[in-house]
This record gives C-alpha cells, sequence and structure tokens, in this order.
C-alpha cells in the first residue's frame, strides 16, 4: 500500500505552476512562500535546486511539499522547507498524504546525503512522533486580522498610535506604492539597515527574482522624504492574506517615524484591496519587533521548525548565540562597500 502511495508522488515542473498555485490556495495553512515563484526565484537568483514534491491522484493534486535544496561548498547542506523565509511545509488535508510526501522527503534527503529542515505553520504529528527531529517555537509569527476598509482600521487605533502614524505626514514624508520601479529604492534602504543590523545582506538579483515572479501579487512600499528613500517594504499576497517578509529603514530619520507612515500605507492598501489578515512576520516575543508589531493589533501565533536532533543542541545554544552576537558585531563594523560585496555571497547559503 505504501509503495502504490508513493508512485502517485513526483517532481513538479515549470509547466505545474498554475494547478500547483491553485491548489496552494484552498489550503489552511498556506501562505505565499508556498507558491511555485518562490521555487523559481530561488533557482533563478542562488542556484538552490528546488525538489517541489506533487501527490497527485487521477491528475488531480491532492498534497504538495516544497523543498529546496542549499549547500554550502565542502557541507552536506540541508534540504529546507523553505528556506529564506518563516515557513513552508506539507499542505494536504489527508493525514496519509501528509505522511507519504514526509517519507518522500526523508528518503530524499538520505539520497542527497543531506540533513532536512521542515518550517511549519502548525504542530505536525508526524514530526513529533519521528525519532530525528526536534522542533524549535522559539519564533512567533505576529499577523492582524483586518476589517473590510482601512477607514474601520483606522477607527481601531489607539489615540497614540494615530498620533505617530501622522507624525511623518506632518513633516512632509509621503508614501508610495510600487513594484520593480522601486526595488533600487528598497534595496539602498535595505543594505544600509542590514549592515547596521550586523547581517549579510541579500542580493539584488535575489529581491528582483522574487518581485519578478510573484508578478502582480507583490508590491514595494516606499516612503520618502522628498526624494530621498527613508523607508520601504516589500509585500506579497495569497489569496486573503499580505505578507512582509522585508522591510528597513534608515536610522537616521528615525525621529520622523518613517516606520510609521510605511506601515500604514501597507495596511491601508490591503485593506481596501479585500485581504483578511496582513502577516507582519516572526519575531521573539516581547523584543524591540514584537512590541512594534504589537501595537497595530498583531497577535502571536506559534511558528513550528523541525529540525534533526543533535545530542549536543542544548549545550551548544549559549555558545551559538555569544557567536552569533560577536558575528554581528564585526559584519556592522566592516565598511559598506565590503558588507555589500560579500554580504549576497554569504547570505545564499543562510536559510533563515
Amino acid at each position: 500500500m505504501v509503495g502504490e502511495r508513493l508512485s502517485l508522488i513526483r517532481l513538479a515542473t515549470d509547466h505545474d505552476r498554475e494547478k500547483w498555485d491553485a491548489f496552494v490556495i484552498t489550503q489552511e495553512h498556506s501562505g505565499p512562500y508556498h507558491h511555485f515563484a518562490w521555487k523559481q526565484a530561488v533557482e533563478v537568483a542562488y542556484n538552490h535546486r528546488g525538489y517541489y514534491l506533487i501527490y497527485e491522484d487521477n491528475d488531480h493534486i491532492k498534497g504538495v511539499l516544497p523543498l529546496v535544496l542549499v549547500k554550502p561548498p565542502l557541507t552536506r547542506g540541508s534540504l529546507v522547507s523553505l528556506p529564506f523565509c518563516d515557513y513552508g511545509g506539507v499542505l494536504a488535508s489527508d493525514q496519509e498524504v501528509v505522511h507519504t510526501l514526509l517519507h518522500t522527503a526523508f528518503d530524499l534527503a538520505s539520497t542527497l546525503k543531506t540533513r532536512i529542515i521542515l518550517r511549519y505553520l502548525h504542530p505536525e504529528v508526524a514530526l513529533n512522533s519521528h525519532l530525528n527531529m526536534d522542533v524549535n517555537m522559539q519564533k512567533v509569527r505576529m499577523v492582524l486580522g483586518l476589517p473590510n476598509d482601512s477607514e474601520a482600521l483606522w477607527n481601531s487605533f489607539k489615540s497614540k498610535l494615530r498620533s505617530q502614524i501622522k507624525k511623518p505626514q506632518k513633516e512632509g514624508l509621503e508614501f508610495k506604492l510600487g513594484d520593480i520601479d522601486c526595488l533600487r529604492d528598497f534595496y539602498t534602504i535595505f543594505r544600509h539597515n542590514m549592515r547596521e543590523l550586523g547581517s549579510p545582506v541579500h542580493s539584488y538579483r535575489w529581491l528582483s527574482s522574487v518581485v519578478e515572479a510573484y508578478g502582480k501579487n507583490a508590491r514595494v512600499g516606499v516612503v520618502y522624504k522628498g526624494a530621498l528613500p527613508v523607508a520601504s517594504g516589500i509585500i506579497l499576497a495569497s489569496h486573503d492574506m499580505l505578507s512582509i517578509p522585508w522591510a528597513s529603514s534608515l536610522s537616521e530619520f528615525n525621529k520622523l517615524s518613517p516606520n510609521m507612515l510605511l506601515y500604514w500605507g501597507l495596511l491601508r492598501y490591503a485593506c481596501d484591496n479585500g485581504f483578511k489578515f496582513f502577516d507582519f512576520g516572526r519575531s521573539t516575543t516581547d523584543e524591540g519587533t514584537y512590541k512594534f508589531k504589537q501595537q497595530w493589533g498583531a497577535l502571536p501565533t506559534p511558528l513550528y521548525w523541525y529540525e534533526e536532533s543533535r545530542v549536543t543542541h542544548f549545550a551548544k545554544a549559549p555558545l551559538e548565540r555569544n557567536s552569533r552576537v560577536m558575528a554581528a558585531w564585526a559584519w556592522s563594523r566592516l565598511p559598506q562597500v565590503i558588507t555589500d560585496a560579500l554580504g549576497p555571497i554569504v547570505r545564499q547559503y543562510i536559510t533563515l
């Protein structure tokens, strides 16, 4: 019986994009990262191979599992669902289909001699019972339910929040929503912000590949002070949800609160275009970005990240955290020209 079910699984091709996406938007735990465009962007920009598994019965898709092999030189790498975002995982309502897709994924990881990382929006019973998988729940996803129009959302805000949104407007800042035409302005802010945070920056090619692959489902919001871009974010749409995977602002303009105008512009667009949810992305509970998103009314929902067990996982955790802090500090002190050049080379192999 298992062999029969395995025979119903195949690798998706570019010809499957339309029906893959049509299936994805019917699934409760789906989002923009599950769309076929993510595979196309990853392969074009970073040359990582996507292994997108389809469970198909009589030409009818019953389940999918998007996987991407991220393999730095001289390492065994990781088969990830999904890299560079908060979640991926199996989409299927039938538990037998779920189990069969996961079984295939572990077999594939064994064949490729790589480890496997699966990121979910919900606990996966099959993975909880798998002997070699640990679950990490240190991050939460901040999601805001939206009313039918932006006026209703505005009226739901506290007076302090409304004042913070009005402040940059009084200072003459303006919000613009565009697409690929605004991406250079986004990247100008993004690369400076990532250096300040001590984090390697994604390549411009990666971001342009994402925006191009998602087409009308990708938009770029920018806040300008005159002709100067000071805050920006990229949003991706999937069915009734709008998600913001990347946002940045120039720290020297923080006193003008450009981020408040940026997020209000994006939320207003979401409400007035029929979206029911706005996904602010992942945060650590009670830290700065968590509180920023919380003030808009966003609520935390758990993220379930599964990886192979490591015997020394907990013993090494403090040392790993300290190493990351030191690496971030050193990176933030490198010249911008160096981080611009080296960042994309490093970042393509960091799966988060």
